[in-house]
């Protein structure tokens, strides 16, 4: 059965991309090799920078899948498993795909504009400074929240080495490819090779000798109001955004850009072994139930039932639909993409692959462990053991020792994870500067808007703040990817282009994130209210909740200037067709 649901994706995505995104390219986005793009006119070697599909693929892939297309599904199977199959392939095939790659050619079309400059020119100035204030927070916290959880990976002993021989393989890379002008084969190999036997030396002595020494300093140890904070997360937690700032300051190709491709290679090859070892040993689904309930509990908050809609659609971003990689395609892909016809397979084709990597989190959960009471015992470790567990288990069918296999499975997850951090940081400091960077100068240095992330984004991980606020990151996330596809609608109206296309799937996202929003404050307020929790939890749970209706209400305005910016865009739309 799990052979045959990645089978199902496979030809799922194959169809969805050789037939329906590529009919919409051809037809109503009408991309054209001959064009000049950003990359080209504003080349600068910082931000924009012309670069292969070849390598921009494997930069986009990486750049969008963090632990979303990971930990998302793997929560989401306690509804069963079909509702979390559907959602991630038909939300890929409609809405994903859409978002993606047409962010990117919205954003080559405008001269490179960032989100916020997009919403200032599409929607109203009020528009670009809400969303420039949403975005700032939203990237917060998904620093606060990955900068924690890739701090307590870090820990692992077997990881923390292999990460970092990983990073100079990205390095050199960079330097291979456009320093030295090497053949991209070659390169790609050279480095993907060092970073393997990076990995692989980090599970031997003595690099584990030292990885041990240094989490036995416990040099900081304390308690947080909402648990403790133990050396190794402080320590790692630290180590985390030092590759981030790097991540942020240097020029794309020095640093972000190889890095990430070279993490690429690394990430399909676990990939395409885990299906290999699927379809090898074929596994049943067993008594995992294909559909619990409308209700589940404990997904929110302990305890509490959580509704399959609109929840579901906001658990699971990455693999169906994500407001991230929206500014990934914007801020990052746009800028370095050499032609138009680039923009579908690096856009689409990233995000139809990330779809498999989806599917492939929900058999691991499904088939890994023995069935529904084995994945809920392992779930209690974590989603990241989960897929951790579950990319062991496929990986040894190989005859890759599962000793291996889990440290490959966990140095995966810290791939996923850092790797894209520090294009969140690095987002983070040009949203800053385009906020704000008139009124306070300072922060349109890179150095400095990159380190005022870094401070928040530590007190958010040492005082456990992250914990109570994470609940808002799923409605967040996906609330951002209704935002885009609205401005991708607008743009389409104003350019007399098809956009029914782009706009019912932006009004699902919209309706649904506000939704989410809703039932997520609402729970929160509620549990504020548990007569059992301690004061810091109690406040915790309020903030959470007032944010999320402070959201809700956001959206409410962003959403009047939007439909008020698109009847403008259909009275323009016959001038425009004609032209």
């Amino acid at each position: 059965m799990g052979s045959l649901v990645i089978a199902a994706t496979i030809v799922a995505v194959w169809l969805g991309y050789k037939f329906y995104a590529s009919s919409i390219d051809r037809s109503v986005l009408q991309t054209d090799p001959n064009k000049a793009t950003p990359a080209k006119l504003y080349n600068d070697g910082v931000d924009f920078m012309p670069a292969s599909s070849s390598v921009l693929f494997g930069y986009q892939f990486k750049s969008i899948a963090a632990l979303g297309p990971i930990v998302g599904p793997i929560i989401a199977v306690q509804w069963g498993w079909l509702p979390a199959v559907l959602w991630l392939v038909l939300g890929v095939f409609f809405v994903g795909w859409v978002q993606d790659y047409t962010a990117a050619l919205l954003a080559m079309r405008n001269d490179g504009l960032t989100m916020g400059g997009l919403s200032y020119k599409l929607i109203s100035p009020r528009a670009r400074t809400i969303l420039l204030s949403f975005l700032y927070f939203y990237l917060l916290l998904i620093m606060g929240a990955f900068g924690a959880i890739v701090a307590g990976i870090f820990a692992n002993p077997k990881v923390a080495f292999g990460f970092i021989i990983l990073t100079l393989a990205g390095v050199l890379a960079g330097q291979m490819t456009y320093k030295w002008r090497k053949d991209l084969v070659m390169t790609t190999l050279v480095t993907v090779a060092i970073a393997i036997v990076g990995i692989w030396l980090g599970t031997r002595e003595p690099f584990l000798s030292v990885v041990n020494w240094i989490n036995a300093l416990k040099l900081v140890e304390y308690q947080t109001p909402y648990g403790p904070m133990t050396w190794p997360v402080w320590f790692w937690g630290i180590v985390a955004l030092g590759f981030c700032y790097l991540g942020s300051v240097l020029p794309i190709w020095r640093f972000a850009q190889p890095v990430n491709y070279v993490s690429f290679w690394l990430v399909l090859m676990g990939i395409v072994g885990a299906i290999i070892g699927i379809f090898i040993r074929m596994p049943s689904y067993g008594d995992f139930p294909a559909f619990t309930g409308f209700m589940a509990k404990g997904i929110i908050a302990p305890g509490w039932d959580t509704p399959l809609w609109p929840i579901l659609f906001v658990t699971i971003a990455c693999g169906a639909c994500s407001g991230w990689h929206s500014l990934v395609s914007t801020s990052g892909t746009a800028r370095q993409l050499e032609k138009e016809t680039d923009a579908l397979p690096v856009g689409a084709g990233a995000m139809y692959t990330e779809c498999v990597l989806g599917v492939l989190s929900v058999t691991f959960a499904v088939t890994a462990f023995g069935g529904f009471a084995g994945y809920k015992a392992q779930l209690a470790k974590g989603a990241g053991a989960v897929f951790a567990g579950g990319m062991a288990e496929y990986l040894n069918v190989l005859g890759i020792p599962k000793d291996f296999g889990a440290a490959f499975g966990a140095s995966f997850l810290i791939i996923m994870a850092l790797t894209v951090m520090q294009l969140v940081l690095r987002f983070m400091r040009v949203a800053s500067a385009e906020l704000v960077g008139e009124a306070i100068p300072a922060f349109k240095n890179v150095h400095f808007g990159s380190i005022v992330g870094i401070v928040l984004t530590l007190v958010i991980i040492w005082t456990g703040f992250w914990s109570r606020i994470w609940i808002l990151f799923g409605g967040s996330n996906q609330l951002f990817a209704g935002l885009a596809l609205v401005l991708i609608t607008i743009w389409l109206a104003q350019s007399g282009k098809a956009y029914r296309w782009a706009m019912w799937p932006a009004i699902f996202m919209y309706v649904t994130t506000v939704a989410a929003l809703v039932v997520t404050a609402w729970v929160s307020f509620q549990a504020a209210l548990d007569p059992n929790l301690k004061g810091a939890f109690i406040f915790g749970n309020l903030v959470a909740a007032g944010i999320g209706f402070v959201l809700v209400i956001l959206s409410l305005v962003l959403a009047y200037d939007a439909i008020q910016a698109f009847g403008r865009a259909r009275t323009l739309r016959p001038a425009a067709a004609r032209a």
